[in-house]
């Protein structure tokens, strides 16, 4: 795990007093925050805002007692928070140590020197509650990104929040085994994504313990997806990739997923790498197939992470049949392939009533490592055709021969593009008779998908047009 600025705690204040010295607006809106969670808030102000007071006499849930007078060090005793409102520092400083005396947490409003947590923003689907901290940094960004959750989150999740507080007693007395309970909760969760306006019902209920119930046996072994994770931009993930990581025991990757697609992981899953480098060092697929069965055969929720799309040149064909072989479950989610990644981030339509009529996918080398002996080299040939070559670093120039010796045109107009749609893309664009040798001025990185076609002449014009300007500047 990375290093945390903050460390994300929920704090149970039900039923349990808090302190707040200071009578401003900004001390009314942490009177709300502090009832709102159940805390009995015993104010201690000589100057109380109206805001203040009109909260005070209509709380969320706990009770706010406004006592008119200066806080006291005695008025700490069997508090379970302390917050301040000041704008002196003097008396900020003293109320901190004050209150770290008595050995309690305490909070200045505004002044992160003196404080001991940070409330952050919230967006409140209770008891579902989401806590966002930028550790004071940028608070107004905070705000952004709760405005945005707030608009990605149905008002309903409340409501399925609060029934899966209500049922968890009922699943646990339900006689199912631990892995059917956790069916059980991922039934529920896939459900509540889906319905989150409707109210949840008994029904709901008495239907996702019968399922996993008909389930049988069978949900005592683990479960197999193949999840694709696109070409490198983790915003690219599929929301059913996102819950298949989200739910997984353990997570085989190949070593070109990007690393930032894993931060949508579950934490606490155990993340393989099974090597499947271009080229390089890798893990053999008949030793990822027993690696992935015998894991889900222990019980375990396996997810085999791909670039791209799994069932594109991504040996899902092999996986699966191994699964079926095994009698497991298994599940494949899609997922964007590299072509259409960089094609999107580039603006490029892949297929054009004018220049293309035909978009075809072909794979660089067979399974030997060589160029394949069975390629359509007339199709390859075909001008009204946008043609994506995926893992054709080695064999690139043997192909580009062949193919134009069965009619391509030398100067149709190629790319090369290398980590597509990550941060740190390159594009080296050229005629496809001299892309090759372009490519080795470039020293392109890893992984790099070739695409060639009349549609792939506007980004060469424009990559042109750029460098002249750079030139020119």
């Amino acid at each position: 795990m990375e290093p945390l600025a903050r460390l994300p705690v929920f704090l149970g204040l039900d039923g349990k007093r808090a302190v707040l010295a200071g009578g401003s607006a900004a001390a009314a809106w942490k009177a709300e925050l502090l009832s709102a969670a159940g805390a009995q808030v015993d104010v201690y102000a000589e100057e109380i805002s109206d805001e203040l007071v009109q909260i005070a006499g209509d709380p969320p849930k706990g009770a706010i007692t406004i006592h008119r007078r200066a806080f006291a060090a005695d008025d700490l005793k069997d508090a379970a928070i302390a917050i301040g409102a000041f704008e002196d520092d003097e008396a900020a400083f003293i109320f901190a140590k004050t209150a770290r005396a008595a050995g309690v947490p305490v909070n200045v409003i505004d002044k992160p020197t003196f404080c001991d947590f940070s409330f952050g923003a919230i967006v409140n689907r209770s008891p579902l509650v989401i806590g966002i901290s930028t550790d004071g940094a940028a608070p107004v960004f905070a705000q952004a990104i709760r405005a945005k959750l707030e608009s990605l989150l149905p008002q309903g999740f409340a409501a399925w929040a609060a029934a899966a507080r209500r049922w968890r007693a009922a699943v646990k007395a339900s006689g199912l085994s631990f892995a059917g309970r956790r069916k059980f909760w991922h039934l529920f969760t896939a459900h509540a994504v889906t319905h989150a306006n409707d109210a949840p019902s008994q029904d709901d209920f008495d239907r996702f313990i019968a399922e996993v119930k008909g389930v049988g046996v069978s949900v005592e072994d683990g479960t197999v997806t193949l999840v694709g994770a696109g070409p490198g931009d983790p915003e690219l993930l599929t929301l059913r990739a996102v819950r298949a990581l989200q739910s997984a025991d353990v997570i085989l990757f190949d070593d070109l997923v990007s690393r930032d697609v894993l931060d949508f992981a579950r934490r606490e899953a155990r993340k393989m790498l099974v090597g499947k480098t271009g080229f390089g060092p890798s893990c053999k697929q008949d030793d990822i197939n027993t690696l992935m069965v015998g894991l889900a055969k222990q019980g375990k929720r396996v997810v085999r992470l791909k670039g791209g799309d799994p069932l594109i040149f991504g040996r899902a064909g092999e996986e699966l049949e191994a699964c079926k072989a095994a009698g497991l479950a298994v599940e494949v989610v899609p997922g964007i392939t590299a072509a259409q990644g960089a094609a999107a981030k580039l603006g490029l339509p892949l297929t054009d009533r004018g220049h293309a009529r035909k978009l075809q996918y072909v794979t660089g080398h067979a399974k030997d490592g060589k160029l394949p002996a069975d390629l359509d080299w007339r199709a390859l040939a075909d001008p009204t055709a946008t043609t994506a070559i995926y893992m054709p670093t080695r064999t690139l120039e043997e192909l580009i021969a062949k193919a134009t010796a069965e009619g391509l045109d030398p100067a149709t107009p190629a790319l090369a593009i290398a980590r597509a749609t990550r941060p740190d893309q390159e594009i080296v664009s050229a005629p496809i008779g001299e892309l090759v040798a372009r490519m080795r001025e470039a020293q392109l990185p890893g992984p790099v998908l070739v695409m060639l076609g009349k549609v792939t002449a506007a980004v060469a014009t424009a990559s042109q047009g750029a460098a002249a300007q750079r030139q020119r500047g």
